[in-house]
């Protein structure tokens, strides 16, 4: 019982270290705040301006929660791949990396508290972002499921930290360019998952990868539970893929980080910043 409750508060200790961080790069947050902000107000006009580029009559209001769920969506996600795929880069920036990796805690409790940062900072961003875009469209829910497009939201959740301790490995092992390496991948994944559009308009062998992106799923779901009305019984199906995906991603994801962990020591990659 003491040794649970000692990896709890070492779990909390890295989720506070990272709201501490926030605070003390509170201007770039503000400046990425209002980025996403623009961004999201950007892409919703582009539903409400359709009719008006098209000269077709069509129904501007779904359009504008068609591409407002994949928006808000995308970044929740985004926000969780970066925040656990940057668990590495976070400690080469801050220079804390070696006493982090000495610390007598497990990699395991390293990872609960940066996931656990990545969540709560994705809801409460994107909740910021939804309240804003709030102001300037009249959004009516009224038919739709939002406890189904929560519980779409959470498996998501699951899946996305599994691809970002996946992705973690790339800036253990290229100090100089693993980071970047993980803004290829969840460029290719916001290509592919339909974001802002049907993945039935790609191309057949782009509809393929399509299929094996959690986010895919994440947004189908959502856009049935939320525009449509679909019932969470109906979901059911998407729900199975995504859970199916966190389950094989979360454990292959930290064997995979344990064996280049023990790589990169044995190497000197660990400390190695550039």
């Amino acid at each position: 019982m003491a040794q649970l409750v000692h990896e709890i508060r070492a779990s909390y200790a890295f989720v506070e270290r990272n709201f501490n961080l926030v605070k003390r790069y509170w201007g770039w947050e503000l400046v990425w705040l209002a980025y996403s902000i623009a961004n999201a107000l950007s892409i919703t006009f582009i539903g409400a301006g359709t009719e008006a580029v098209t000269g077709q009559a069509i129904d501007t209001e779904y359009m504008i929660l068609y591409l407002l769920v994949g928006t808000l969506v995308w970044h929740y996600l985004s926000v969780v791949f970066e925040n656990v795929s940057e668990l590495i880069a976070w400690e080469r920036w801050e220079g804390t990396i070696e006493y982090t990796f000495m610390a007598p805690i497990s990699r395991f409790t390293h990872m609960v508290g940066q996931t656990l940062f990545s969540l709560v900072y994705g809801l409460f961003h994107t909740g910021i972002i939804l309240g804003v875009v709030v102001l300037f469209f009249q959004l009516d829910l009224s038919e739709a499921n939002l406890p189904g497009g929560l519980l779409m939201l959470v498996a998501g959740s699951l899946s996305f930290v599994g691809l970002g301790i996946l992705a973690s490995v790339m800036p253990l092992l290229f100090p100089e360019r693993g980071a970047q390496m993980t803004h290829v991948i969840q460029a290719l994944l916001l290509l592919v998952s339909g974001v802002y559009f049907p993945v039935t308009v790609l191309p057949d062998w782009m509809q393929v990868l399509a299929r094996l992106s959690p986010a895919t799923y994440v947004l189908e779901g959502m856009r049935a539970a939320l525009l449509e009305g679909v019932g969470t019984g109906s979901l059911i199906h998407h729900l199975g893929r995504l859970v199916l995906i966190g389950v094989i991603a979360v454990p292959l994801g930290l064997a995979v980080f344990r064996r280049a962990e023990k790589y990169a020591k044995r190497t000197g990659k660990l400390k190695r910043s550039g």
